[in-house]
């Protein structure tokens, strides 16, 4: 299923990782992404609490994940892992979900962090706006989610 979403449509990212699920929102009109929170990966049940509890006062019209790959593209176990949550997300929720390549968002996640001077333990949720922005900057006029 293909959804056209709207000029300023509300985006929110996840970079899924065992223990921690970093977080990120984005808007189509301004194509900016920033950090928002860091979720506990605790089991299944805080996951989606979590997440449920920021897709209600969020209200995003659509949902980026981050698809974890080794540096030659291969998937690796987390890669499944992270395909499972997205589609968790699309089936729980009922949003679109697309699919970002990660690979060394988390690198210059903690890189930006240190250049800023910010705490190292928000990487998780540089790391989701380091996603979405990638996304958002390689999105034409128009996008169409899946």
């Amino acid at each position: 299923m293909s959804a056209a979403l709207s000029r300023d449509a509300t985006l929110l990212a996840f970079d899924y990782g065992e223990k921690r699920i970093g977080v990120a929102i984005g808007n189509l009109l301004t194509r900016t992404a920033r950090a928002l929170v860091i979720v506990p990966n605790l089991n299944r049940e805080h996951r989606f609490k979590a997440v449920g509890e920021l897709i209600a006062e969020w209200k995003p019209d659509a949902l980026v994940v981050g698809l974890p790959l080794h540096p030659d593209g291969a998937p690796h176990e987390m890669t499944q892992r992270a395909l499972r949550f997205g589609n968790q997300l699309n089936g729980r929720f009922n949003l679109p979900v697309s699919w970002v390549d990660e690979r060394y968002s988390s690198v210059e996640a903690r890189a930006g962090l240190r250049a800023r001077g910010d705490a190292a333990n928000r990487v998780d949720a540089e790391a989701a706006r380091v996603i979405l922005q990638q996304f958002l900057d390689g999105l034409p006029d128009q996008h169409e989610f899946n």
